[in-house]
């Protein structure tokens, strides 16, 4: 029995920081947190249906760096562009605009993530404590250039 509870000892006490979780947030919580505690907000805006932002949520988001930075340093917010809930934010709900039957966006994500009058996945913004735009991004980002992005603006 001792030998068993010995090697889950060292299992756990030795396994590397893979287990870090990223700590993600409503911006209803990032906005209260920020006021106790003012940080930078980052917001990853994504659809269930884009390529490119499955790829960043199953690697540039799993990186133990990545995850470390963004935990420290950020209020981390995950937004479904095609979200139909309302979301309350900075004195203002913004809700999902429907664009067809069973398409639509969240004004939110066009808030955050318009280009050119069209909302493009994935996105990266970066709102500072004030809640103003110090960073986009629309496109595919690897961990590295995720890193010396969130080092510049932490």
């Amino acid at each position: 029995m001792k030998k068993v509870l010995y090697i889950l000892l060292i299992f756990f006490c030795t396994t590397p920081s893979g287990f870090a979780q990223l700590k993600t947030y409503t911006f209803e919580e990032a906005e209260k947190l920020s006021k106790e505690k003012p940080k930078p907000i980052v917001v990853f805006i994504h659809t269930s249906w884009c390529n490119y932002c499955r790829m960043m949520e199953n690697s540039t988001f799993k990186n133990p760096e990545i995850i470390q930075l963004l935990n420290e340093n950020f209020y981390f917010i995950s937004l479904d562009a095609e979200s139909r809930n309302d979301i309350q934010f900075n004195d203002h709900t913004y809700k999902f605009k429907p664009k067809g039957p069973n398409t639509g966006v969240h004004e939110l994500a066009t808030a955050l993530a318009e280009i050119d009058s069209q909302v493009v996945y994935p996105a990266v913004t970066i709102l500072q404590d004030d809640y103003s735009v110090v960073f986009q991004k629309h496109s595919f980002l690897n961990a590295k250039e995720l890193v010396a992005i969130l080092e510049k603006t932490k």
